[in-house]
């Protein structure tokens, strides 16, 4: 390790650019000289998104990052929060430890069955959403919600994941209720998953005493539907997600992602559903 102290600062950066963010950081304790190296731009740069013109256009989005003076700087900052773009239809953050890219696609991008009539959804603000709008699923029998990305849009060489991103308020439906997702390239595979968006696990046929036996095995059977099926998690953020597909990007050529959600066979009527938008992020 002696020997390689004594290198020139440059050839330094320069070795220190090819590892990741993580490395970085933790090389940097190794010496002053190491760590002047870490915090050089040269080595920063190469951890920002290549194309310059996606930076400038995010600084535009968010005009707090245009007095960042140094890359590492901004690249920590692209990565401490999510910033909103495309007129609050997305979200772009950089993963701290990776530098790939993270992208959420607000609710307001979707193509929502009856989502303009206010008879079934509704547009609101939500304090805890990053976004200015969330969707509220006001009462459908048919449940229809797809969205797509770009994979120009994402960082290339990559494992991604797509994440169904929603809260439940008092909601009905959904308790027994299985939900498709699906994610896929255009034109090729769809990856499709059942699962249930319903987080509460206990079922309710086990309740003595409140119902006759009938109606006991007709939850029973109810219930028999989702067992064993996905569930949600609840994210830091205190949303729920629910992962719904993966792709690989290798960007070599222009395509387009799709995913969807979609319960359209039980006639089962369902509401208060509140749908941020999903998150597509390296795994």
């Amino acid at each position: 390790m002696a020997a390689f102290e004594e290198l020139p600062e440059g050839c330094i950066a320069t070795i220190l650019s090819r590892t990741t963010p993580l490395d970085a950081g933790r090389l940097s304790l190794i010496s002053k000289t190491f760590r002047s190296a870490a915090d050089s731009d040269a080595v920063w740069d190469q951890f920002l998104p290549s194309d310059p013109n996606f930076i400038d256009s995010i600084i535009s989005q968010s005009p707090s990052l245009a007095n960042i003076q140094t890359k590492k700087a901004l690249y920590l900052a692209l990565s401490d929060r999510p910033i909103i773009i495309d007129n609050g239809k997305k979200s772009f953050q950089l993963n701290r430890k990776s530098g790939k890219k993270c992208i959420m696609l607000a609710a307001r991008s979707f193509a929502i069955t009856w989502g303009d009539d206010e008879r079934y959804w509704n547009w609101i603000a939500m304090p805890e959403s990053r976004f200015p709008e969330v969707a509220k699923l006001n009462h459908v029998w048919w449940l229809e919600i797809r969205g797509m990305i770009n994979t120009l849009a994402l960082s290339a060489n990559t494992q991604y994941g797509a994440y169904l991103v929603f809260k439940m308020i008092d909601p009905s439906g959904f308790e027994n209720l299985p939900v498709d997702l699906s994610v896929g390239v255009e034109g090729g595979n769809n990856n499709t998953k059942i699962v249930c968006l319903d987080s509460n696990v206990e079922p309710m046929w086990h309740i003595a005493g409140r119902r006759n036996r009938d109606w006991n095995r007709h939850m029973r059977r109810l219930q028999d539907r989702v067992v064993g099926l996905p569930r949600p998690n609840i994210r830091s953020d205190e949303w729920l997600e629910i992962e719904m597909g993966e792709f690989f990007n290798s960007s070599l050529e222009h395509e387009e992602v799709h995913m969807s959600v979609i319960e359209t066979k039980a006639g089962q009527l369902k509401y208060n559903f509140f749908v941020e938008g999903i998150e597509i992020r390296p795994k």
